[in-house]
């Protein structure tokens, strides 16, 4: 029985990672309370699991009196000598225990105590996983897609945990079986295990692959200053670098545009704006607006942060973009708010 016990130990360590020290305590823990209830819950049974030997070792230890006040945990002198010849009254005496005498109910408790240890190890060892991959790129694949919600239960090394239909890219058909790139937005502990939340949809996504393409973002020569991004239509990304030989959005798009081709492959054909970052909020708000060309940009009021910016009246439509696309995305990438208007002043043709 101790063998195939210490096998079985093993055979979990290796299935859940789990270190075998943390189950031989929870073990040690489960048939001590399965035990206890011989003796009205009192406190006098122990379980010592030594591995090296494979044994079990579970006892009860008792008092050895001259006159028994509780019989769970007292025994006449006379009682004890029949167990151990040296006792004397003072003194405790264990008593082995077999762990197949402690009959079916003992049993059931000690298993349901022994499988809850094993679940809240795996909670941990999923919490500790997703903690040190917060904010995060990892590579998940789709196991199940719910017909009803469309919500996708992904696996994540060994976890599984849900993309929920609202963090998927609109559009976007997910398939049972498909490896996808999703980006760990938050893990928080919750009362039935971890809560992670992922997402297609978040900036951070982008800027992850990003940094995954990029070598000069990676090595920190080039640096991300923001993304704006509406998910399976159009991301805007401003970089910078401190280096005059370091074209950023060059580097960015990569020779005959390779870089910023593979990340477009892995966002299902979004496209990509990368622009040059400012300090100077004219030049920035200009760069921003993208792929139109501007004229001019007049800062109205700096703290309440809002600009107009003038275009060529041909590239009005371009600068606000399909349903104001591009110029919500150019306000949400510099953080200000922009008035654009026409060259000519006129608004011929649009509403």
């Amino acid at each position: 029985m101790s063998k195939e016990f210490f096998e079985a130990v093993k055979m979990l360590e290796a299935e859940k990672g789990i270190p075998a020290d943390y189950l031989y305590e929870k073990i040690s823990a489960a048939i001590v309370v399965a035990a206890k209830h011989d003796y009205n819950g009192k406190d006098i049974v122990h379980c010592d699991i030594d591995e090296e030997k494979q044994k079990i070792k579970v006892y009860v230890r008792k008092n050895v009196v001259e006159e028994i006040e509780d019989p769970d945990t007292d025994l006449t002198l006379e009682q004890a000598q029949a167990i151990r010849k040296s006792a004397k009254v003072g003194k405790t005496i264990d008593i082995p225990l077999k762990t197949k005498d402690f009959g079916r109910i003992v049993a059931q408790t000690a298993k349901h105590v022994i499988r809850q240890g094993i679940r809240e190890a795996e909670r941990g060892q999923m919490l500790q996983e997703f903690r040190s991959k917060n904010q995060e790129l990892v590579t998940a694949k789709v196991e199940r897609i719910d017909p009803v919600t469309g919500n996708a239960t992904l696996e994540i090394g060994k976890n599984q945990t849900i993309l929920p239909k609202s963090e998927q890219v609109p559009g976007e058909v997910l398939t049972e079986g498909q490896t996808i790139k999703v980006f760990i937005v938050d893990v928080k502990e919750g009362g039935k295990g971890p809560k992670i939340m992922i997402s297609r949809t978040h900036p951070g996504l982008v800027r992850r692959l990003f940094e995954q393409e990029v070598p000069e973002i990676y090595d920190g020569t080039i640096e991300i200053k923001s993304v704006s991004r509406e998910a399976g239509s159009r991301t805007k990304i401003a970089v910078y670098t401190k280096d005059e030989d370091v074209d950023p959005v060059g580097a960015c798009i990569g020779p005959k545009g390779q870089r910023v081709s593979n990340i477009v492959d892995v966002l299902g054909g979004e496209k990509i704006d990368i622009v040059n970052y400012s300090d100077n909020p004219a030049e920035f708000v200009s760069a921003a607006l993208a792929p139109s060309d501007v004229c001019s940009v007049e800062i109205l009021d700096e703290s309440a942060k809002t600009c107009k910016a003038t275009v060529p009246d041909d590239q009005l439509s371009l600068a606000i973009g399909n349903k104001g696309q591009n110029v919500r995305l150019a306000v949400r990438l510099t953080g200000w708010n922009i008035d654009i208007k026409p060259e000519s002043g006129f608004f011929e043709g649009l509403e």
